[in-house]
């Protein structure tokens, strides 16, 4: 093999790494230096290894990062209830309608996140048929929705819930009937073809719908601004606040490496226990 035929794959490489070096690597570094220091706009900041910034940041929000993984877990846990049967109907069910439904799920990313926000502060008002509703069935009990955790969710649930439809029905779509027509040969009830080979081949998404719900989800700070107000903040709400209202930089940037350092923790004892190898056991199994 020629040295031009050996650096091809790096040369098709080196723009998308070209990319990620200007625009992740190079401010990652320079967040981080800046959560080192001490200072104020005002006077400048000098970099006095203040590793206190990240004791401090944990200390001083724990309520608010506490809040945020509470959100977002059960925010991606509905998603997923919701996502997995309508990625299914979608999947084997819609027929000629397959792409006409695709679009539905994909169409509110044609409105601006924040417009679609503020939409649900709408539908969640206090006179709206929707919080009547909820009244009627007890579910309000205290006459509103708005400014409180219920809220926050739903708004977290509804702009999340296309992250988890789409890998869960790419998984579907690939899925061969042919392995479900020999479970039902060798008679298995529906329960027990979807439980022992559905689920298992279509993990891939699972997992990639899960990861792609809850990592930004547990970041967000607009659905708290608009749809749960100051009582229920998290920690994306406190890091907005320290770099565009109070200009604590640094503790912003200690806030943002902690809240990054905390999901990639946890994102590595995910895999761990639910990552490729176990994803290929389980298919090797279930065929």
């Amino acid at each position: 093999m020629s040295l031009r035929q050996r650096m091809t794959p790096y040369w098709l490489l080196a723009p998308g790494l070209l990319w990620l070096v200007i625009f992740f690597v190079i401010p990652m570094y320079y967040m981080g230096e800046l959560s080192l220091k001490t200072g104020t706009v005002q006077t400048g900041y000098e970099l006095t290894w203040a590793f206190s910034n990240y004791s401090d940041a944990v200390s001083q929000y724990s309520e608010q990062f506490i809040r945020s993984f509470w959100y977002a877990g059960v925010a991606t846990v509905f998603c997923l209830l919701i996502g997995y049967p309508l990625a299914y109907a979608i999947a084997f069910k819609a027929g000629r309608w397959k792409n006409l439904m695709l679009f539905a799920v994909v169409a509110p990313f044609f409105t601006t996140y924040l417009i679609r926000t503020i939409a649900w502060k709408t539908i969640l008002d206090d006179s709206s048929p929707v919080v009547s509703v909820l009244k009627f069935l007890g579910m309000a009990p205290d006459g509103h929705v708005l400014a409180t955790s219920g809220a926050v969710i739903a708004g977290l649930t509804y702009n999340f819930l296309p992250f988890m439809v789409l890998p869960l029905f790419t998984a579907l779509e690939r899925l061969d009937e042919r392995l479900l027509e020999a479970g039902k040969d060798l008679y298995a009830s529906t329960a027990q073809t979807f439980f022992r080979i559905t689920l298992p081949l279509t993990m891939p998404g699972i997992i990639a719908g899960i990861l792609l719900t809850f990592i930004p989800a547990a970041g967000d700070y607009v659905n708290a601004t608009f749809l749960g107000g100051t009582g229920q903040a998290m920690i994306g709400n406190v890091i907005q606040s320290k770099y565009l209202v109070v200009t604590d930089y640094s503790e912003a940037a200690a806030l943002s490496f902690t809240l990054m350092a905390i999901i990639l923790v946890a994102l590595l004892v995910y895999i761990k226990f639910a990552g490729t190898e176990a994803l290929m056991g389980e298919e090797e199994e279930a065929t």
